[in-house]
């Protein structure tokens, strides 16, 4: 399986301040969704805003390896979609490579589950280490086959077939594992419903009412149910900008002085929020601004302004149920907790463990790397605050959120700092150092 080139070093010289307007690229998560339900439809569905990241052209290039037109433009793709269980591969079995990207091998597993042919779903180095027991359980459950190598890791060999509905109770918080039960609904015969311990992001369920698939959600968020068999028709789709690729730029704005930025088009899904959220707890200056709703989801502009971080009497508590929705967030706001005062903790985030490295031992690494004092905890971590980085050498461990929350803890650092293995953040967000460039001016970065 293709591996991303680790060879690239960048070098940030602190400290510096950011300003300017930036648009970040479409949200990761709703990219990926959005592909493979449109691949589903039928007809063709128009997309614009469509993430410019690696793992989402990873999902597209799967969907075209199952026998789905794609149409690309400069401003939007054409989706072809084929129907339900109606996905063609040239050969058989079909293998899929999923790069480095959860999301793609979870979800996709259970729209292959239904399907009349036998895939291969695979991944790279770091994905294979990722569990995949959690999808596994409810997609046998409802009928699927599916082989593994030990510990129930990738590749996944699936031979699909008919699937029946069924009742689970997730024991994690996981909107990938949600969304692959829901995906396998809709070819299930019968309702199935999903429910988890704490709300998880709700995208697929909005996305899925969207396509006019007969979805309903409620009781907090926790349960949802959908109806299999019902065919469903394309749309035109605009994909809001990332929250998750914006919090890297929020952050710089928050810990370097005299910065200010303005955000457009990001998606402030509730679901989603818990980072702004954690922020405003801090007293962090962004203010909302043009807020509406677009398929959906809530979309606004975000205005950061740089100022004091602060929080009364000890460190900003992360934890319980708002960990799954800011756990992509976690590395840069372990960078954010140095400049509080009182500092950061987090714990009940175990989930880091298994992400594209373990992030927490990353993390840790990262921080004392820079000269920081960091606790490291089995589920998470703390930070005292406020602390003055000095900058130093940091291995990103291939994690495209450690390289560039490390790069954003550069810009505030008194000295000079590396980061190592730089071009994994293309895994999600390709324009990252050319947007930071421009932000500070062309001076922090070469």
């Amino acid at each position: 399986m293709a591996e991303l080139a680790m060879s690239r070093s960048i070098r940030i010289k602190g400290p510096a301040s950011v300003s300017g307007i930036a648009d970040v690229p479409g949200d990761k998560s709703i990219s990926h969704r959005v592909a493979i339900l449109a691949s589903l439809a039928n007809g063709p569905s128009q997309i614009r805003g469509f993430s410019s990241s690696v793992d989402c052209g990873t999902t597209l290039s799967c969907i075209e390896n199952l026998g789905v037109r794609i149409t690309r433009h400069p401003q939007e793709l054409i989706i072809h979609g084929v129907g339900l269980r109606r996905y063609r591969p040239a050969r058989e079995p079909v293998k899929l490579d999923a790069g480095n990207s959860g999301t793609t091998i979870r979800i996709l597993s259970g729209v292959l589950a239904a399907q009349a042919f036998t895939s291969e779903l695979d991944g790279d180095a770091s994905l294979r280490r990722r569990p995949m027991g959690r999808i596994i359980e409810p997609l046998g459950l409802m009928g699927a086959r599916i082989e593994t190598r030990e510990g129930k890791r990738a590749p996944l060999n699936i031979s699909g077939g008919p699937l029946h509905a069924i009742s689970y109770s997730s024991p994690v918080a996981s909107a990938q594992v949600k969304s692959c039960v829901l995906f396998a609904g809709l070819h299930a015969d019968g309702t199935t419903t999903v429910s988890e311990p704490a709300q998880s992001r709700n995208h697929s369920e909005l996305m899925l009412r969207e396509f006019g698939a007969r979805i309903e959600f409620g009781e907090g968020g926790l349960v949802s149910r959908i109806a299999g068999g019902v065919e469903f028709l394309p749309l035109e789709y605009h994909v809001p900008g990332d929250l998750s690729s914006a919090a890297f730029l929020i952050a710089a704005v928050l810990i370097t002085s005299g910065s200010h930025v303005l955000i457009r088009g990001v998606n402030l899904n509730p679901t989603r929020a818990a980072f702004l959220d954690v922020l405003n707890s801090i007293g962090a200056g962004i203010v909302r601004q043009n807020e509406r709703i677009h398929h959906g989801e809530l979309v606004g502009d975000l205005e950061v302004s740089s100022g004091r971080l602060q929080h009364v009497g000890r460190p900003t508590p992360v934890a319980g149920d708002i960990i799954p929705n800011l756990i992509d967030e976690i590395p840069i706001l372990a960078v954010i907790g140095a400049h509080v005062e009182g500092g950061l903790e987090v714990r009940g985030a175990k989930e880091l463990r298994i992400k594209e490295s373990d992030r927490i031992r990353t993390i840790v690494d990262g921080m004392r790397a820079l000269g920081a004092d960091i606790e490291e905890f089995d589920d998470g971590f703390a930070v005292p605050g406020p602390q003055v980085l000095s900058g130093g050498n940091v291995d990103s461990a291939g994690d495209h959120r450690i390289a560039m929350a490390f790069t954003v803890a550069g810009l505030a650092a008194s000295g000079a700092t590396a980061i190592s293995g730089a071009e994994c953040a293309e895994v999600s967000f390709p324009e990252f150092y050319t947007m930071i460039n421009t932000l500070t001016g062309g001076k922090a970065i070469s």
